[in-house]
């Protein structure tokens, strides 16, 4: 049986790396710091995935535009005062060595800004093991399919033969937005009813059933 796909694209935050709580923990503290009334756990879940900037417009609708990037600073500050903490999800290393070794294109596509993901790929050691990667700061924001396009054509692969797996739905329309496949991760960002919403090809429930899936079906 041959391959289905050629290029597998994650996301970082909640779909390798345990960090939702620390995220939403950083969101709260940071409106806080400002005398700003902090959006619930639930609001802030939601935005994990988006850019800095259109995240914290989604979590804090009634904020002014001009404060922004004064939050952005407070987030900045209480979120990199733990990054270096922070560990992927169990299985989540052996899960990209198997599908590096197997032979798979592997990316990254996501929320963070290129130094912040470089700087997770430094902390959990995962970086040489990508062949590129997407960041918000470079592309346009999921759900938009930029990141996606932009991979594709580097590698000249087409939607069909690539792949798209994350925990929330902005990655899950992202990947519609740019024809490709979906697996959604239900233990990341976004509940299991959310990410199921979105007719994805399967929903994992932890890292070994996604791994279990990409051994018998991608």
């Amino acid at each position: 049986m041959g391959r289905r796909f050629e290029l597998i694209v994650f996301d970082w935050d909640g779909t390798l790396m345990d960090s939702t709580g620390a995220i939403v923990n950083s969101i709260k503290a940071a409106a806080a710091d400002l005398g700003i009334d902090p959006p619930s756990d639930e609001r802030a879940r939601h935005i994990i995935g988006l850019g800095l900037i259109d995240a914290l417009r989604h979590a804090l609708p009634d904020l002014p535009a001009e404060r922004y990037q004064d939050v952005a600073l407070r987030y900045r500050h209480h979120y990199l005062a733990q990054d270096q903490d922070l560990l992927l999800f169990d299985g989540a290393e052996a899960l990209i060595d198997e599908l590096a070794d197997a032979g798979y294109m592997l990316a990254v596509a996501t929320g963070k800004t290129r130094v912040g993901l470089n700087r997770a790929f430094d902390v959990s050691g995962l970086g040489p093991r990508f062949h590129a990667s997407r960041c918000a700061d470079e592309c346009h924001s999921k759900p938009h399919p930029q990141m996606l396009e932009e991979l594709m054509t580097e590698f000249g692969v087409a939607p069909e033969a690539t792949l798209m797996i994350g925990d929330t739905t902005h990655d899950l329309l992202m990947a519609r937005n740019a024809g490709v496949a979906a697996l959604g991760v239900a233990y990341g960002a976004h509940p299991r009813a959310s990410l199921e919403a979105e007719v994805p090809l399967f929903c994992a429930a932890n890292v070994e059933e996604l791994a279990q899936w990409l051994r018998q079906q991608a």
